[in-house]
Formats: C-alpha cells, structure tokens, sequence
C-alpha cells in the first residue's frame, strides 16, 4: 500500500496527459518531442505506466527510456531537462496535492540526473601507462 504523498493511477492518468500538453506548447522542448513522437496517444499511455512502474512498482512500463533518449541526443542539450524538470514543477503542483507533487518532482529529478550522465558524461580517454625501460 503506497501512502498519502504517493501518487495513485488516477493521478498519473491525469498529469501526464496534462504535463504533455504544457511541453509540446513549449518555445524549448516542443519541436523536440513533436518532432521525436509519432502517435502521442501511444506515447502518453507508455509514459503513463512508465510513471506506474516508477512509483508503483507495477512494472506495467516495459521499456527503455536510455535508448528511448539516446536516439535523440544530436537534439537533446542539457537544459531540456533543466526545462522539462521545471515544467513537471509547474503542472504536479497544479494538478496534484503538494506530498504527492513532492514526490514526483523528487522522482524526476532522480531520473533526470540519471539521463543525464548517462547521456553527456564521459570520462577522458586513459592516458597510457608509461613503464620505465629495463636497463
């Protein structure tokens, strides 16, 4: 049983249709996701269960958003997910009470962070190991 600051599917069923909405009007990450997204509502119902699994643990959600995201990496810059981390803000606290808006911001931000090394984080190629010579 998931607590009062948990969000219930009814919630997500609601704020994702909602916060999608608010990203595709966006100046920022609009044309990104109109231009990544073929069928919204195939989109908005896997974002759906993906936010289930997340914070459910229903494993409705089956796929792989690192891929999902690496596909678009030539387009996606660091401060859209500043940008869609702010818009998630926004429309939890619209639509949800504050402990559950909370707790999905918190989520977000987890996973945003996550994304986010995975995309531009590299570490510099070794520099060779230089062994002294036997005299």
């Amino acid at each position: 049983m998931h607590g009062d600051s948990t969000p219930d599917e009814s919630d997500l069923e609601r704020l994702v249709p909602l916060f999608y909405a608010r990203v595709r009007q966006d100046d920022l990450i609009g044309p990104v996701f109109d231009a990544a997204i073929a069928d919204w509502d195939d989109h908005l119902e896997r974002l759906v269960a993906f936010w289930s699994s997340v914070m459910l643990t229903t494993g409705r959600y089956k796929g792989n958003p690192m891929a999902a995201h690496l596909k678009h990496l030539a387009t996606i810059t660091p401060e859209m997910f500043d940008r869609w981390l702010a818009l998630w803000a926004e429309v939890t606290v619209d639509v949800l009470p504050a402990s559950k808006a909370d707790a999905l911001q918190a989520k977000a931000a987890r996973i945003a962070e996550s994304l986010k090394y995975a995309l531009y984080f590299r570490l510099p190629p070794r520099a060779p190991t230089i062994r002294p010579q036997a005299i």
